[in-house]
């Protein structure tokens, strides 16, 4: 459905921050995207969705084709319509309105003309009922976790194809990120919608994910599949802090991270 094919990413026409990054999606899908804060994580997340000009950045070489048609300059506004859509990190919200107008805003980029917004809302309700308990309360005084259960319902008004999630467990309680991630996994199952996710939390990003991608520096260091990964020694021991003797190294002490292009083969 989606790929990234060797892309190189450049802002103020200075600083390269991707380098040959390439990313298969397959429809209905969820794959992660793991690293360090810098690896080029949510830059990749920019460079689909069109949101590199507004940091002054432009993929300069590669190409990023989505149901076979290239969109890597493609104004943001034409990528949401074909229905990819990015939520933020940060929980963005329209804090002066409610949580049903909110939704509704959702609706306002999605391509179904046929569909109905009542139809959207009680499918948004359905995966968290919570919002419909309060859909009429301002959004600015909602938690953490109800804001971030909102702007997740506002993109599914859209009827994405791909929804990219940008840290969506950041500054969350432990239980609030499993319900969340609960309903990640849900929203896969039940319909062809992919969805990309950028996650600190390594853990539960792979315990969801069908497939995984491991960035450092700008680069795809390692890949496959989310349950081999999890199972990876060097991921353990620097993404989910296991290790064999009870101490952490560096990760550049790795040598052989550093020989490998790639980590399966």
């Amino acid at each position: 459905m989606l790929k990234l094919n060797n892309i190189e990413v450049i802002y103020h026409d200075v600083v390269l921050v991707l380098r040959g990054v390439s990313v298969e999606v397959p429809p209905g899908k969820i794959v992660c995207l793991l690293g360090a804060n810098g690896a080029g994580k949510t830059t990749t997340l920019r460079a689909i969705s069109g949101l590199l000009r507004t940091q002054l950045g432009k993929v300069t070489r590669g190409s990023i084709e989505f149901d076979g048609q290239r969109i890597e300059h493609l104004p943001p506004e034409d990528i949401v319509q074909l229905g990819i859509i990015q939520v933020l990190e940060g929980r963005r919200l329209f804090r002066h309105l409610t949580v049903e107008e909110n939704l509704l805003i959702g609706a306002v980029g999605r391509s179904h003309a046929d569909a109905s917004p009542a139809r959207d809302l009680e499918r948004v309700y359905h995966y968290f009922p919570q919002l419909k308990e309060m859909r009429q309360r301002t959004s600015g005084y909602l938690s953490g976790g109800e804001q971030q259960m909102l702007v997740i319902g506002r993109a599914l008004m859209a009827h994405p194809k791909i929804m990219m999630l940008d840290e969506p467990s950041l500054g969350l309680a432990p239980l609030i990120v499993a319900e969340i991630f609960d309903v990640i996994k849900q929203l896969s199952k039940d319909g062809s919608m992919s969805i990309v996710l950028v996650e600190q939390n390594a853990r539960i990003a792979l315990s969801v994910a069908d497939q995984a991608y491991v960035m450092e520096n700008g680069h795809i260091v390692l890949e496959g599949a989310a349950s081999q990964l999890a199972q990876n020694e060097d991921i353990k021991e620097f993404y989910l802090g296991l290790t064999q003797v009870g101490t952490r190294k560096s990760y550049r002490d790795v040598k052989h991270y550093k020989r490998r292009k790639r980590w399966l083969g």
